[in-house]
Formats: C-alpha cells, sequence, structure tokens
C-alpha cells in the first residue's frame, strides 16, 4: 500500500466522488482522531467511505491535548480497571507497530511527600500500571518503573526544591504528536480508498423516514452546496455532538460536555530535568511532558459553554498552572518565561457529578437514528477502539457479511520501514546533504516518508533551508504540508502540520509570510491571498495573546472570536 497524498486535486476529487449521486456504504462526519480512526477502520474492511471534516483535520480537541498515549494512572484510583488496561494495550500497538515514527517513551517521576505509606500506595499502584501492560502482551517497549530517593530523584530533576519530596518513583508513559497523528490516519485511511475532504462543513441530514440516508454539506473553499448519500452515517464529532445531534432532531441518551483544558509551553532550559514530572493537585494531576526544545506543563480541568472552535485560556488559567508547578521548583517560573499557551476541550459523557473532572472518560456508541451511528466521549489514546466500536455499529445495520475490524495489526503511512531508516539516518543525512539531527527530527514527523520530502530538496536546495522565525522546521515542510498532507491555509501549517504558534516566542508571526508564499503556488494563491492569510493568522495570534490577559471565560472568549476564521464554518 502506498501513501497517497492529500493534495489539492486528491480533495476535488474525493468531492466530487462523494457527490456523484452513488451511494457510500459509510460516511464519517468529524475529522479529529476519532472520525479519522473510523474512516481508515471502515475502508480497511472493504467498505465504501467517507469522511467530511468542517475545519482541518484535527482542527479541535486532537490538536490541544497533552500529546500523551497513555493508561491513566489516575483511573487506577478509580478502580477503572478496564479502561486502564485497554488503554495501555492501544499504548503498546502504537509504540511498536501502528505509529512507531510518531508515538515515544517519555519518562515521568512522581515525587513522593509523604514516607513510607505513600511509597507504599503509590508503588502499588505503578507496579499494577506496569504488569497490566505486560500482561497485555505489548508492554515490552518500555522499562518498569524505579524507586527513587530522594538524592537519586534530584540528580535526575534538579529544579527540585528538596523540600517537594522525600523520594519518588519514575515510571514510562509515551507521547505523541497528536495533530499529526490525526492527520495521518486521514492520509491513512484515504490510501485505503476513503474520500477524504477538510473544509467541507455538514449542514443538514437526508431522511427517508425516520431513516438517515446521507448529509447535506458545503464546501467552505467554493461555497459549493452538495449532497452525499450514505447507508450508514457516523457522528464523530466530539464536543459539536450534540450540535450535530440537534440538525437530525436526535440527542441521542446521552449528552457530551466539554471541558477545558490549558497547556503552557516553556523553554527547556527554564526546568533543569532530565524526565517528566507528574504532580498531585486538589482537583486532580500536574503533567510536566518534555517536548523537544521545550516543557510542557498542564492541565487545567474546567467547564466551557461558550465557543467550542476557540476555547480561550485566561489569565487565572495561567496562573493556576504557574502557582502549581513553582510550589515545587527551586527557580520560579513567571509569565515571560511563557512562550505559548493553547486551550483544548475534552468530549465527556455528562454524569450526576457537576465536576468535569469526575465526568466518565469512557464512550459509548449508539444507534441514535435508523442510519446513523453516534460515538462519544473517550481519550485520545483509545480512538482505535473507539473508532472500532463505531464502525461494528454501522456494520451490523449493513446487507451482507462485513469483515471484522483489522486496524488492530495496519500501520499508519509512515510506519513501515522507519526503524530501518532511522538505523540509516548517518546515511540519509550524508547522501541529503543535511545534518544528522535535521535527519531525526524528518523522520521522527514522517518516518519512511522522509523520502518524499527529501526529494523536494533535492529538486530545490532552497528547501533545505530553515524557515525563517524558526529553529526546527525547513522550508520544504511547509510546501509538503500543502502538497501531501491536505493543509489548505496558513494556520493549518503553524498550527497543525508543524507546531510553530505554540513553539516560537513570537507564536509564528515572523514565519507567517514566508510560509505562506511557500504554500501559495501549490494552492494558487494570489498576491493578494498572501496577504490575506498572513494579515488572518497575525489577527489570530494577537486576540489569542489578548484572551490570555483576561480574567474570565467570558472576558477571554469575546476577545478571542475579535479574529474572524479564514474560512468560517459558521
Amino acid at each position: 500500500m502506498g501513501a497517497v497524498a492529500l493534495s489539492p486535486q486528491a480533495r476535488t476529487e474525493a468531492i466530487e466522488a462523494m457527490a456523484d449521486g452513488r451511494e457510500l456504504d459509510v460516511l464519517v462526519i468529524g475529522g479529529g482522531v476519532v472520525g479519522t480512526g473510523s474512516a481508515l477502520d471502515a475502508a480497511t474492511r472493504g467498505l465504501t467511505t467517507g469522511l467530511l471534516e468542517a475545519r482541518d483535520f484535527a482542527s479541535g480537541t486532537s490538536s490541544r491535548s497533552s500529546k500523551l498515549v497513555h493508561g491513566g494512572l489516575r483511573y487506577l484510583e478509580m478502580l477503572d480497571f478496564r479502561l486502564v488496561h485497554e488503554a495501555l494495550q492501544e499504548r503498546g500497538l502504537l509504540l511498536q507497530r501502528l505509529a512507531p515514527h510518531l508515538v515515544k517513551p517519555v519518562p515521568f517521576l512522581y515525587p513522593l511527600q509523604h514516607r513510607w505509606w505513600e511509597r507504599f500506595y503509590a508503588g502499588s499502584g505503578v507496579a499494577l500500571y506496569d504488569a497490566m501492560a505486560l500482561s497485555s502482551g505489548l508492554g515490552a517497549g518500555l522499562p518498569i518503573h524505579k524507586h527513587l530517593t530522594r538524592r537519586g530523584a534530584m540528580r535526575l530533576a534538579p529544579s527540585l526544591k528538596k523540600s517537594a519530596l522525600v523520594g519518588a518513583l519514575q515510571y514510562y508513559d509515551a507521547q505523541v504528536d497528536d495533530a499529526r497523528h490525526t492527520m495521518e490516519l486521514a492520509r491513512t485511511a484515504a490510501s485505503y480508498g476513503a474520500h477524504v475532504a477538510n473544509r467541507v462543513k455538514v449542514t443538514g441530514f437526508l431522511r427517508q423516514g425516520e431513516r438517515v440516508t446521507g448529509v447535506q454539506a458545503k464546501d467552505l473553499e467554493s461555497g459549493r452546496e452538495f449532497e452525499v448519500r450514505a447507508k450508514q452515517v457516523v457522528n464523530a464529532t466530539g464536543v459539536w455532538t450534540d450540535d450535530t445531534q440537534a440538525m437530525v432532531g436526535e440527542r441521542g441518551q446521552y449528552h457530551v460536555r466539554a471541558s477545558k483544558g490549558i497547556h503552557l509551553v516553556v523553554p527547556k532550559d527554564r526546568i533543569q530535568s532530565s524526565t517528566g514530572m507528574i504532580l498531585r493537585t486538589e482537583k486532580s494531576v500536574l503533567f510536566i511532558i518534555p517536548w523537544g526544545r521545550h516543557w510542557l506543563i498542564g492541565t487545567t480541568d474546567t467547564d466551557w459553554n461558550l465557543d467550542k472552535a476557540h476555547p480561550a485560556a485566561t489569565s487565572k488559567d495561567i496562573d493556576y498552572l504557574l502557582d502549581h508547578v513553582n510550589a515545587v521548583l527551586v527557580t520560579p517560573l513567571t509569565r515571560e518565561d511563557v512562550e505559548g499557551v493553547y486551550a483544548g476541550l475534552r468530549p465527556l459523557l455528562a454524569g450526576e457529578s457537576e465536576s468535569t473532572s469526575k465526568l466518565s472518560r469512557e464512550h459509548v456508541v449508539a444507534h441514535a437514528a435508523p442510519g446513523l451511528v453516534v460515538v462519544a466521549g473517550g481519550k485520545y489514546t483509545t480512538y482505535r477502539v473507539m473508532a472500532k466500536d463505531a464502525v461494528d455499529a454501522a456494520a451490523n445495520a449493513l446487507d451482507g457479511r462485513v469483515p471484522k475490524s483489522v486496524t488492530k495489526n495496519t500501520p499508519l503511512v509512515g510506519a513501515d520501514g522507519y526503524h530501518a531508516m532511522w538505523n540509516q539516518r548517518h546515511l540519509i543525512a550524508q547522501r541529503s546533504g543535511l545534518h544528522v539531527a535535521r535527519i531525526e527530527h524528518l523522520l521522527n514527523r514522517y518516518g519512511a516518508l522522509i523520502d518524499e520530502v527529501l526529494a523536494l530538496v533535492e529538486k530545490d536546495p532552497s528547501l533545505g533551508e530553515q524557515l525563517p522565525g524558526t529553529q526546527d522546521y525547513l522550508k520544504a515542510e511547509v510546501v509538503y504540508g500543502a502538497t501531501n498532507e491536505g493543509a489548505r491555509h496558513l494556520d493549518d501549517i503553524l498550527a497543525r502540520r508543524t507546531r510553530i504558534s505554540i513553539e516560537a516566542w513570537d507564536r509564528g508571526v515572523e514565519a507567517a509570510e514566508a510560509a505562506a508564499r511557500l504554500m501559495a503556488p501549490v494552492l494558487g494563491w494570489s498576491e493578494e491571498t498572501i496577504e490575506r492569510e498572513v494579515s488572518f493568522y497575525k489577527q489570530r495570534v494577537q486576540s489569542e495573546r489578548d484572551s490570555q490577559d483576561q480574567p474570565d471565560d467570558e472576558s477571554a472568549d469575546k476577545v478571542r472570536l475579535g479574529a474572524p476564521d479564514i474560512v468560517s464554518p459558521a
């Protein structure tokens, strides 16, 4: 199976194929991790499949997570052993088989603050965590936990206050670039024949009596309106689930609530540590996660009832994270240390509790109406199981025998051959003329598809240069994002195909024009369009900065919405 490019032409062809009147087996609404995973699951069962996303792949929750692939230690404390075991099995699959180029081990230090009992209590939990991973048959890729003295812990993390711990545990989990992973799910689905199109909004449902038979859609790029017919429609719209259901007059037997979580990005040299850290707070846990040249610090957990497309971080949110992390650091972090801030919404299944941290992270799948499957809840790590369950529900309603899911053994594009190419990275560096550190960066973003990126550099050596205003990204990556990865706008490149919008001090403002000019020939942009894209991106950055100075959610939301979307899905 060769990797199909998510090119402008491929998008046009996908829309034509979905609009031609022929009935699909399955149409998926939503280009987040569960939607793209569902499209891949359906396509690899031999079902004719379509996928529509109103904005960009992963533009909602799936690009704004903690970027962890983990079993969820805190769910052990809640005695939710089934969820933890399932998530640990998925973690192993992603690390070893499905996406080893994108999913990597990461160590965490858990400081102990009480002698004797806490070491026994927390140590038992982490031991069970490791045992459950090993029992899945997919836990061999990570080291088991260690018990550390205070001195041993501080050798690993010199930035910790001596008073912040009496000892520690170190254990391993994994992390992922969530936006790239979601995009590669969409690309893998397309490579198996799915018709995939972003920037296409579902505006209504087609019905025959009570049965859902497809959707009405609008291409937000061209303004074209069309219909897509399908035997089964899968609603995988995350925090928008209730809104999507309202269009068909069905809410289902459950309600999805949005919980806001924010993360700070700070430079690596602001915290001296060779390991990530996990800290207890009065409400949940706080992660300090290594992220290339940076640390991610998060997260918060608060109810959110405002704009779902652009959740805003407030000054209070930022202070909350800084106060909690500074409680354990010798040298406190200040606002001036914060490079980037991002806010995301978790789609939680509402329960009786008013506290979002107590709402269910387990998922549900239901036939909300004949012909319409809804999948909601869950967590990023278990996306594949959610997708499988959603397509199982759709398959049960289809005529004929539908094969079982095979995504457990279906690597993403770029995964096959990654390990061999990693071993050859010095030879690849010699052949390409790029530094081996650049090759390692590319391999951990594109895997075996690195050859496609390097082919651009071979054709135009200037694309091997660093993108202005960035440290880690090449000009070729911008071009590749537009030619092969479905990027339609500048924001798609700077916020999701790369992470420049949260990793650069200026949040990508300096890189904006150079990136837009690299995209222009691919997407047919005029000088006026280039200026418009750059202007919209700068407005987005400024509105985010201004919203982060606001005292409360309502004020922050109002300020953030002052910047219009380059293409509004409203």
